[in-house]
């Protein structure tokens, strides 16, 4: 009897250790009902995105806090919580577990640097009109604040609060969002905290890409090399080995094209070289290939018309005169060159033979070109 009592008493332990051993895999509410949240922001290649459990203005019970969030429910400072390791801990900047940073590239905080990776967020928030202190901890899967060692810290700035509209539930957002940088802010009651993030050398990362992807399928083509080599030089980055790429455009075995687009890429990185000389060869080359149109070449005298090569644009419209006689793309570049050199009677002819000549429907050249014949008619420029 003894021994099935003792049996049943064992059997029992072992029910209640089991039960509460597994209870903790169970789903629950979030604590305090601070649901999670979550929110992503791309700059580029880079992103940062934000983990953070949500507490809201209203207490669980029900209980209006507003007003008494800052330097209450938040102390000002650093505190001692009365439980974990840490007895001078900022806020958890959230709810729950360790609000967190994963950046997929290296940053500028506030202006400061710090390497790619997730960081757990605290603040230290002080009274007001004082600026408070964002700290970014190498130790991100804490719970809370509790544990909080200043050793671990990866990096700390400081950003000043603002008034804010009201919002129940804190918050964390993006605006002022840019290719190569953004604000963050948390906002919480009244008050609004923003922040900067800046992605350094953008340029460099589209450079480090596009250099693994011409080793892909992005290099069995020529449109890979060209468009690479393109923006290297349209950010004047990267010139040398992007001249590199374009002469792959246009000649590498297997692959290259020469083409108009791809030798006016190589012209391109060439300027941007300032190779101005050598550019001008390539672009003599290139609008006499037998695939160049006449829209082409006409753009071309246009882009030299922009760089204030008044004489060097009208010998491209000329040429393309020549070679695409009669249209009207054709007397809209000679009426253009003319009224740069300051001929507007001639100037005016083309633009009235180009008149004659717009495709009918064609409403935006149609209106382009009467509003060139007005002006030339008053003697103004059309450039």
């Amino acid at each position: 009897m003894k021994n099935h009592f003792l049996q049943l008493s064992l059997l029992a332990c072992f029910l209640m250790l089991f039960s509460f051993a597994f209870s903790q895999n169970v789903s629950l509410p979030a604590s305090g009902g601070n649901e999670k949240a979550s929110v992503t922001q791309n700059m580029g290649l880079a992103s940062v995105t934000i983990n953070y459990s949500s507490p809201d203005v209203h207490a669980p019970n029900g209980t209006d806090r507003r007003g008494q969030i800052w330097g209450q429910l938040v102390p000002f400072g650093l505190n001692n919580l009365g439980f974990g390791t840490s007895t001078a801990a900022p806020w958890r900047a959230g709810a729950n577990e360790n609000t967190t940073f994963t950046f997929s590239h290296d940053v500028n905080i506030q202006g400061k640097k710090l390497k790619a990776g997730t960081y757990g967020f605290h603040i230290i928030v002080q009274d007001e009109g004082k600026p408070w202190t964002l700290i970014f901890s190498h130790n991100s899967t804490a719970w809370g604040s509790f544990f909080y060692d200043e050793k671990e810290d990866a990096l700390r700035v400081d950003a000043t609060p603002e008034k804010g509209a009201y919002t129940e539930w804190l918050t964390y957002g993006f605006e002022n969002r840019q290719p190569t940088s953004c604000t963050a802010y948390l906002q919480w009651e009244e008050k609004k905290l923003p922040f900067t993030i800046e992605v350094p050398n953008m340029t460099d990362l589209y450079v480090a890409i596009m250099r693994k992807e011409l080793q892909s399928t992005a290099g069995f083509s020529p449109q890979g090399w060209a468009t690479a080599a393109t923006y290297c030089a349209n950010n004047n980055v990267n010139l040398e080995e992007a001249l590199v790429w374009a002469d792959n455009a246009i000649s590498m075995p297997f692959v290259g094209q020469k083409t108009f687009n791809n030798l006016t890429t190589k012209a391109a990185v060439l300027r941007a070289l300032k190779r101005d000389d050598e550019a001008n060869k390539v672009m003599d080359e290139a609008i006499r290939m037998p695939g160049a149109t006449v829209f082409q070449i006409h753009g071309y005298g246009r882009q030299l018309l922009t760089q204030g090569k008044k004489d060097e644009a009208m010998k491209v419209f000329q040429y393309n005169a020549e070679t695409f006689p009669n249209t009207w793309p054709v007397n809209v570049g000679l009426a253009r060159g003319y009224s740069a050199l300051g001929e507007y009677k001639k100037a005016l002819k083309h633009a009235k033979l180009a008149q004659a000549n717009v495709p009918a429907g064609d409403q935006l050249n149609t209106g382009s070109v009467a509003s060139m014949i007005e002006k030339l008619g008053k003697g103004e420029d059309i450039n």
